[in-house]
C-alpha cells in the first residue's frame, strides 16, 4: 500500500488505485474540497506535491491547470490521480475556512472523466 502523507495531518496507508481526492478525504481524514464532484472542472481539490508527484496526466487536468495559469507548479488535481507510490501533499483548499456548506458532492471511485494520459 503506497503512504500517503498530507502536511500536518497523520501519515495514512492508502489503498493503491484509490483516486487521490478520496484517499485525502476518507483516509487521511482532511476536509479537502471537491466542489464539482471530482470531474476537473474546477480546482478545489488542488493539491501542492512536495514528493511523490505523477509523471502522468490526464488531459481533463491539463487543460483545467492551463486555463487556471496552474501549470509549471507542483499543483496539481487531486481528483485526477490515483494513489500508486508514497505521496507528500499539501491540501490548499480545505472545507474549513472556505464559507462553503459541504466540501462538494463525493467523486467517484474512479477518475471522471474518463482518463485520457497525455
Amino acid at each position: 500500500m503506497p503512504t500517503l502523507t498530507v502536511e500536518g495531518f497523520t501519515t495514512v496507508d492508502a489503498p493503491d488505485g484509490k483516486r487521490l481526492v478520496l484517499a485525502i478525504e476518507q483516509d487521511a481524514g482532511v476536509d479537502i474540497l471537491h466542489a464539482c464532484g471530482g470531474n476537473a472542472r474546477c480546482t478545489t481539490c488542488r493539491v501542492e506535491f512536495v514528493s511523490g508527484e505523477p509523471q502522468a496526466m490526464t488531459q481533463a487536468e491539463k487543460g483545467k491547470l492551463e486555463e487556471k495559469g496552474l501549470t509549471g507548479s507542483h499543483i496539481r488535481l487531486s481528483c485526477q490521480i490515483v494513489c500508486d507510490r508514497d505521496m507528500t501533499v499539501r491540501a490548499i483548499s480545505r472545507l474549513e475556512g472556505s464559507g462553503r456548506p459541504d466540501p462538494g458532492r463525493t467523486p467517484e471511485p474512479t477518475i471522471q472523466p474518463p482518463p485520457v494520459w497525455t
